[in-house]
């Protein structure tokens, strides 16, 4: 599999704004807006996960329960919450094992300024990224992301769907 690490600058300006324009991507994605669409994963009756758009990392991922929830636990109820999490560990699981990465991190990021609608990240660090780079540095942004082909992201989701049905 294609896998890309180089990462290349991206425009905050532009990623942010966007962020802030007051649509939510999650909900538009839901909704099958061409606009925005994403490379999705995985659904269920509650839950949908896809591609990030902007990867800081091959193979990252995001997961958001289909209603338009913004409190990260407050907005659900104990039973929808571990449903979700349930959703977020397979998913994990899946990634780990079609990428062999040396950490998976898993979290929730987000604001009520943008991208309000509550969402989970799966970031899977490559082997071998050296100490300095790992962590926050290998999530944020302004340390530019990958840039895998379209190929590459059809591939990795194939093989997540094959792993998720035998987890």
């Amino acid at each position: 599999m294609d896998i890309e690490t180089r990462r290349t600058p991206i425009d905050l300006k532009e990623l942010h704004r966007a962020s802030a324009a007051g649509t939510c991507f999650i909900c538009e994605l839901i909704d099958r807006n061409p606009e925005f669409e994403h490379e999705i994963i995985c659904e269920t009756d509650h839950a949908v996960a896809f591609l990030s758009k902007f990867p800081t990392m091959f193979g990252y991922c995001l997961i958001a329960p289909k209603r338009h929830l913004e409190q990260v636990t407050g907005d659900f109820s104990e039973a929808e919450y571990l449903d979700l999490q349930r959703v977020i560990y397979r998913l994990s699981e899946a990634v780990r094992k079609v990428l062999a990465p040396e950490r998976v991190y898993i979290l929730s990021l987000g604001s009520q300024q943008a991208n309000a609608h509550v969402h989970w990240h799966i970031a899977p660090l490559p082997p071998g990224v050296p100490l300095a780079e790992q962590q926050y540095h290998a999530l944020m942004h302004e340390n530019g992301v990958v840039t895998p082909t379209k190929e590459s992201c059809v591939a990795f989701v194939k093989r997540l769907r094959e792993c998720l049905r035998d987890l």
